[in-house]
């Protein structure tokens, strides 16, 4: 198949235009380069299969292929957060203009949506049914909102205008590409024990959350785009479904977990929780496994092994 990659350059994305290529697809990928990175992709740049455009999803493009993954949005909320306006512009005009082609070219079509959708959450693990308690008014109300509305347009778009369309709500996600500046706790406590400082946690560490390896959340998404209607089926292919770890990790227990990984001694200094930090995230992974027969498969320790060699090759790579 012909296959477009929105955010095909960020973090997951080039993992999943790399996991693509091996399936023998073409892939177009799509990225503003605002979090994505050319260097994500230089491995893939041979391929005659692969090709690369510049190109904001704010803005129309006619392009004919025969699925889209629309992965486009800055995840972290120092990225998200610098440009709010422009965030939600990218998760509701984004999203219209990746649905409106995948309804001319009748393309199927995959929105990645988030488990920031749960917001701070009251249920604990969040089901798909859970409509979440989020602050609309927020900080991170320009991500939260965002996909919920790109979310409904899915809905609507499929109940509408018959678009084949899927939504996958990712939970914290990890692995090699991450930015070190993206803010997010793995990568933070990557980089500061691989320079030897203190490790930041916010609050009290004693908030939770869920940790993902970016080649079982590629496989969920890979398998929920390639899942079949089925009047049997016990779950609708077209509502959402969650994938992420439903291991649940403290804040501190994550220190330790990173610091044994990089090999040094746990240090740490506290500071106060950001507005509308969630206390807990664990994802219900029932339909998950019901639907696509997925569940994760690397534990944390082996991912944060994996992650912690390839932030200390190019923390390496930039030393004088």
């Amino acid at each position: 198949m012909r296959i477009l990659v929105t955010g095909g350059a960020g973090f997951i994305g080039s993992h999943l235009c790399e996991r693509l290529l091996g399936g023998g697809h073409e892939v177009v990928c799509l990225d503003n380069f605002f979090t994505g990175r050319r260097e994500n992709l230089y491995h893939l740049m041979d391929s005659k299969r692969f090709e690369l455009l510049r190109h904001d999803i704010i803005e129309p493009v006619l392009l004919e292929v025969d699925q889209i993954y629309n992965l486009a949005c800055p995840a972290s909320p120092v990225h998200y957060q610098y440009n709010p306006v422009k965030t939600v512009k990218t998760n509701v005009m984004g999203t219209i203009n990746m649905l409106g082609l995948a309804k001319r070219v009748r393309a199927r079509i995959l929105q990645a949506s988030t488990s920031e959708v749960y917001g701070d959450p009251h249920v604990h693990p969040q089901p798909e049914d859970y409509y979440g308690h989020v602050n609309c008014n927020g900080l991170r109300a320009c991500y939260d909102e965002g996909k919920r509305v790109a979310e409904t347009l899915m809905m609507d778009y499929h109940r509408q205008n018959r678009v084949d369309t899927r939504i996958i709500r990712i939970f914290n996600t990890y692995g090699p590409r991450m930015l070190e500046n993206d803010g997010r706790v793995v990568s933070n406590f990557i980089v500061q024990a691989l320079r030897g400082e203190e490790l930041t946690i916010y609050g009290t560490g004693e908030q939770t959350r869920s940790f993902c390896y970016v080649d079982d959340l590629v496989e969920g998404m890979v398998r929920l785009m390639n899942v079949e209607e089925g009047a049997q089926r016990e779950f609708d292919v077209h509502e959402p479904v969650n994938v992420g770890n439903p291991g649940e990790f403290t804040m501190r227990e994550l220190a330790d977990e990173v610091a044994r990984a990089a090999g040094v001694e746990v240090r740490t200094r506290f500071c106060p929780l950001p507005q509308d930090d969630p206390k807990q995230r664990r994802p219900d992974i029932t339909r998950a496994q019901r639907l696509l027969g997925w569940e994760p498969t690397v534990p944390l320790r082996e991912g944060l092994k994996r992650t912690v060699a390839y932030f200390a090759e190019r923390i390496k790579s930039r030393e004088p």
